[in-house]
């Protein structure tokens, strides 16, 4: 018997009656399914546009699916953050909005890159970034609301606005 009466038992996993079982930590979005990528807090705190009250002492992770209005959830799922609670839009929330930032440092948009891409044949953008990088001007783990580098997505984008540009001509 145990000496603390609340306590379980060793080996006990049951939840005592009337209470809830611990959460558990999940990778995976609670709303679509999808696994998230581990986000910084910092990163978290700055992309939200509500209180920083609302921000707990807790893994956040990054839901990048499209069509699913989560953009941060905590690892146990207790807790989300959706588009709706963001100071800006997130391209992985909204890929084929021509305004919305694919490099948040450097505030380059899908319409901007096709913009040059028509007036020049070409995109400078992954080369503009990798000088802003080279120059200590990046902060993509703050402001890029994955928390990441933003040149994989902005690499893939150019190469679909290069492919789209050819396949018109």
């Amino acid at each position: 018997m145990n000496e603390n009466c609340c306590a379980p038992e060793a080996g006990d996993c049951a939840p005592a009656p009337g209470t809830q079982a611990p959460p558990t930590p999940s990778d995976h979005c609670p709303a679509c399914g999808q696994k998230g990528q581990k986000v910084d807090s910092l990163t978290v705190k700055a992309m939200l546009s509500v209180s920083l009250k609302a921000v707990r002492d807790t893994t956040y992770r990054f839901c990048r699916t499209a069509d699913c209005e989560v953009v941060y959830f905590a690892g146990e799922g207790r807790q989300t953050f959706t588009r709706a609670q963001m100071r800006e839009a997130v391209y992985q929330k909204e890929p084929h909005n021509p305004e919305v930032l694919v490099c948040y440092c450097f505030r380059h948009s899908p319409a901007s890159i096709k913009a040059e891409l028509l007036r020049t044949g070409c995109s400078t953008v992954v080369e503009q970034i990798n000088t802003g990088i080279k120059a200590g001007q990046c902060a993509c783990d703050i402001r890029n609301p994955q928390g990441s580098c933003c040149l994989g997505n902005v690499s893939q984008l150019v190469k679909r606005l290069e492919q789209e540009a050819k396949e018109a001509a």
